[in-house]
């Protein structure tokens, strides 16, 4: 298991080491997109939504963004980004860079995460 030493950006994917986990919270290594700022915060730690399989159940939920494949992002098959498992996670968690969305696939993303928190800009 290869760890960068890159600090991951807004906008990127990176495959996440999520483990240790608890309850409904997310498990193993998956893809994350980092959406915070880059320049804001003054630990080693990056706020990313994590990535999952999509399934058409999800379409339902506004906290999912769905993410198809592109040779940009470095997914493998048809994804969805969960806002309602956003989190802050140390840089040491992160093992590879697979690529980035879309300014407009990131702007749904933060959209979804104030949805979940309620916040109305």
């Amino acid at each position: 298991m290869a760890i960068s030493t890159t600090r991951p950006r807004k906008g990127e994917i990176w495959r996440v080491r999520f483990d240790p986990s608890t309850g409904d919270e997310v498990k193993k290594v998956r893809p994350a997109v980092v959406i915070n700022e880059d320049e804001l915060g003054r630990l080693a730690l990056s706020i990313v939504v994590p990535i999952t399989d999509w399934k058409d159940r999800y379409a339902k939920y506004p906290w999912f963004v769905k993410l198809p494949p592109t040779a940009q992002n470095g997914l493998s098959k048809m994804s969805g980004a969960d806002s309602f498992q956003v989190k802050s996670v140390s840089h040491t968690r992160f093992e590879e860079k697979i690529g980035v969305v879309t300014d407009s696939q990131l702007e749904n993303i933060v959209a979804a995460v104030a949805l979940c928190i309620g916040y109305q800009p």
